[in-house]
């Protein structure tokens, strides 16, 4: 399984990004069994959970830090994540992480990573 992120960049304080991860290596239709889920991490800083979704219809989780201003979104069909980021200020800055993990924590894929600049 892979996991490949994309969408980030350099944006203006204020301004917005579409994170996006493909997976693939996936069985047929197994995708959607997996909770996915982004994480983001600065220099030094332990890697945090920053939204997660289960499933298309679910409730999505999000931290208290990006709530109201991120959108986590995904298509099984297409085996791939979203991550609308608007508002975006200094404090996003950091390396985007996409995860996916199965029902029971114990199979666990990651990206490599998008970076996220927000700075004028």
């Amino acid at each position: 399984v892979q996991l490949v992120e994309s969408g980030g960049g350099l944006v203006q304080p204020g301004g917005s990004l579409r994170l996006s991860c493909a997976a693939s290596g996936f069985s047929p239709g197994n995708f959607g069994n997996y909770y996915m889920s982004w994480y983001r991490q600065t220099p030094g800083q332990e890697r945090e959970l920053v939204a997660g979704l289960g499933s298309p219809g679910g409730i999505p989780y999000y931290d208290h830090s990006v709530k109201g201003r991120f959108t986590i979104s995904r298509e099984n069909d297409r085996n791939t994540v979203y991550l609308q980021m608007n508002s975006l200020n200094g404090e996003d800055t950091a390396m985007y992480y996409c995860r996916a993990s199965d029902t029971y924590g114990t199979v666990v894929y990651w990206g490599q990573g998008t970076r996220v600049t927000v700075s004028s």
